[in-house]
């Protein structure tokens, strides 16, 4: 059986195979929110199912293809869709993306989510720049960095207190800011799933966090162990309040698409001005 790195190469190398754009920058649609990757110019797409080493998404919402091209003027590779923990597959499976992402060039991660909003006062299709993470998962064993460690790879403990990227905050807020656009600040909250929380549950993660989601967290820490840059936006789909309606992944998905387009804006403004 390959190892690691060697997977990441045989991935790599099938990509490349098939595109002569080297990207710069890395993006991760989460549910609902893949439509941004059909304006992607000459784009080369490839479904995850021809890749070797990519799972199979199994998620609807999620496209389960890949795309690369220029987007905003940046040469960029774009995963519509994403692996789930819950799905059962490993952390190691959940983020072997971004370990291609990087091989194939990617500098930067930017990695975007559908999640509840753990704050009364922010509204349904507002966005949320992640500023910080709680990795729930990790924390209790679930870690993709879990193993013997390729120092091709990256370090053996790499640092996560500065997982987010500061320079790339600043200007999400500065586009936002721009454009009209409400985009909080928070700590992203990622549970396992596939359940939506109990109200127990969400008393705890209001304690500590501002949107809860059932993804992201992992591919954070892989693309930090691999030296990227990282920018996380949270389109918040439903306000997951204790005492509130219990929330559905109908709803998710009707809300990502009602915020695609000041989404879209969002995120190729940040790209033009990267």
């Amino acid at each position: 059986m390959e190892d690691l790195f060697s997977q990441i190469e045989t991935a790599r190398a099938a990509i490349a195979g098939r595109t002569s754009i080297t990207p710069r920058v890395g993006m991760i649609l989460g549910s609902g929110l893949g439509g941004l990757a059909d304006e992607i110019e000459n784009a080369t797409v490839i479904p995850y199912a021809e890749i070797p080493g990519f799972p199979r998404s199994t998620v609807h919402g999620h496209r389960g293809e890949l795309a690369i091209g220029q987007l905003a003027g940046q040469p960029v590779m774009v995963l519509r869709g994403r692996f789930h923990f819950y799905e059962g597959y490993s952390m190691q499976q959940v983020t072997f993306p971004v370990r291609v992402m990087k091989a194939l060039g990617c500098e930067t991660l930017i990695v975007t989510n559908a999640a509840g909003g753990l704050r009364a006062d922010w509204a349904v299709g507002d966005l949320m720049q992640i500023a910080d993470q709680i990795f729930f998962p990790g924390m209790a064993g679930h870690h993709p960095l879990v193993g013997p460690n390729d120092d091709r790879l990256g370090l053996r403990f790499p640092a996560m207190v500065d997982a987010f990227d500061t320079e790339l905050a600043a200007l999400a807020h500065t586009v936002a800011r721009e454009q009209g656009t409400t985009l909080h600040a928070g700590c992203y909250f990622m549970l396992t799933g596939p359940t939506f929380e109990s109200a127990g549950e969400l008393r705890f993660c209001r304690t500590f966090a501002d949107a809860v989601g059932m993804s992201t967290a992992p591919e954070v820490v892989v693309a930090r162990h691999g030296g990227m840059r990282v920018l996380g936006i949270s389109l918040i789909t439903n306000i997951a309040l204790p005492d509130g309606p219990p929330a559905n992944h109908i709803e998710v998905l009707e809300a990502g698409e009602a915020a695609k387009p000041k989404f879209a804006a969002l995120l190729k403004g940040i790209l033009a001005g990267m």
